[in-house]
């Protein structure tokens, strides 16, 4: 490998992943602000990111050790997105009780145990066959940018009509149903194309009902 003045990569097959990351920081830190409106939509920005990102990357003839960072990296900001940034937005929404403190931990370990196994599984993949992934083991860790918008949302919308009820509880039950489909052996199979587009349709919906529902005080 040539020696390099700037270490890394930055050509466009890349530009997509750093984005999403940057979109997850923005998250962190409304989160850490409590402005959740703002965290969930920045949440939802960085799964468009991650969808996309290995379509673009795609479309170049990529080196070995392009082929390895691309690998690499999109974890790494796959457990920025979608493992440390919803583990912040849920504490800050419990207001980080001890309970909420081991949840999110287990949470954030798990996702950094399913993305570091995923990348040794996809390294030697790629050294014995050709060709894209057809099934993954383990609940993929960017469903999470599906789940807690909508349950933000059901949440948001339940406690402003019924005075009273609080759902907070089921954002640990989200913590933990996802940190145990993380680390299971269960076979799921890579979404087809047809149900990336029902994605963007309803990511496209609940950006919408987001900002109607923020504009009238409901979220």
């Amino acid at each position: 490998m040539e020696k390099k003045k700037v270490i890394g990569f930055y050509n466009y097959t890349v530009i997509l992943t750093y984005i999403g990351m940057l979109f997850a920081f923005v998250g962190i830190l409304a989160s850490i602000r409590n402005d959740f409106t703002t965290a969930i939509i920045c949440l939802m920005f960085a799964g468009i990111c991650d969808m996309f990102d290995g379509l673009v990357a795609s479309t170049r003839e990529r080196n070995s050790y392009e082929k390895h960072f691309g690998i690499e990296i999109d974890s790494m900001c796959d457990l920025v997105s979608f493992g440390v940034m919803p583990a912040i937005f849920v504490y800050m929404n419990l207001h980080g009780d001890t309970l909420t403190t081991l949840l999110t931990a287990i949470y954030v370990l798990c996702a950094l145990i399913r993305l570091s196994y995923f990348n040794v599984q996809e390294l030697d993949r790629q050294h014995n066959e050709e060709g894209h992934r057809e099934i993954y083991l383990g609940v993929p860790v960017t469903v999470i940018a599906v789940v807690l918008p909508i349950f933000f949302v059901v949440k948001g919308v339940t406690e402003y009509f019924v005075p009273g009820i609080s759902l907070n509880a089921v954002y640990r039950a989200i913590m933990m149903i996802f940190s145990v489909g993380f680390v299971s052996g269960i076979e799921l199979h890579k979404p087809k194309k047809s149900g990336k587009l029902a994605l963007v349709i309803i990511g496209i919906g609940m950006f919408v009902l987001i900002f109607v529902l923020s504009g009238t005080g409901i979220l």
